[in-house]
Order: C-alpha cells, then structure tokens, then sequence
C-alpha cells in the first residue's frame, strides 16, 4: 500500500485518481467524516447512496457508485457500505464487509487509480492495522493509494 498525506478530495479533485473508496453506513445518511464532504462536494455519490435501501443490512460488502467528473477526467466514487450503523459502542466498522466491498473494487476497478482514507478506522472505531492489512490483501497488485488526513 503506497501512502500518501494529504486530502483524498482534493487530490481526487485535481485528477490524481480514477476511483476513490469511501466508507459508509447502511443508513444513506452521509452525515460525518469524510461521507459529509463527499456529499457536499460531489451530491451524484449521495444520490447514488440514496438509491439504495436505507437500513437494508445485506448492502454490508456491496457499494453503490456514482460518476464525476474532475479535471476533465471521470472520477468514480464509490460509496462502500462497510458499517451497519454510524451510532453504538464499540467497534462499527465490519471488517468482513471491508473485505467483501474491496474485492468487488479490485475486479470492478482493476488498473484504475484507487484512493481511500482510513475507512473504518475513524468514527467506526476499526482498528486500522486490521483494514489496511485487508485492503492491502485485496488490492494486491493494483495502484491504490492510501491518503492519510493531512491538512
């Protein structure tokens, strides 16, 4: 996994990716984190959320995926469904679901230009060395970069 700081939008914003992943709930509700800024910056990802069923626990592992475009360039966003809930104690984000939803990226997506936060490793509460290491297994030979929250 290359890792890179910085900020995933305005990196996908300026053209340095084909595809980004970010994590979210079943709820559509992009309310926080990086979903909230996704939603306000580029609403067709939030649309594409919305046109799934809300509170349907089986998206776990799936995404839903919207198209852009930046800097003259497509730019896929896909809103990977890797927590049930955003609210609870303990652990949300289902590393199970990580997997699943990486491994549809990898054959949906082979040869693109991926990036991704620290999904599930911030307000769900995953551990971040279990993700990447998942990420990382499931995106064994492809260009995807994780970009660490940097300001």
């Amino acid at each position: 996994m290359k890792i890179e700081k910085g900020d995933l939008i305005q990196k996908a914003r300026a053209g340095e990716f084909d595809v980004i992943v970010h994590g979210c709930n079943c709820f559509c509700t992009m309310g926080a984190g990086i979903a909230k800024t996704i939603k306000q910056i580029f609403p067709a990802a939030y649309q594409a959320d919305l046109a799934t069923v809300a509170g349907d626990r089986s998206k776990l592992g799936s995404y839903s995926a919207a198209l852009v475009e930046v800097a003259q360039k497509p730019l896929v966003i896909v809103n990977a469904y890797t927590q049930y809930n955003w609210r609870g104690a303990g652990t949300l984000a289902d590393y199970e679901a990580i997997r699943k939803v990486f491994g549809q990226v990898k054959q949906a997506y082979a040869g693109k230009r991926i990036g991704y936060p620290a999904i599930g490793a911030g307000l769900a509460k995953g551990d971040w060395a279990i993700i990447s290491a998942i990420i990382d297994e499931e995106l064994t030979g492809e260009n995807h970069i994780f970009v660490e929250w940097e300001k």
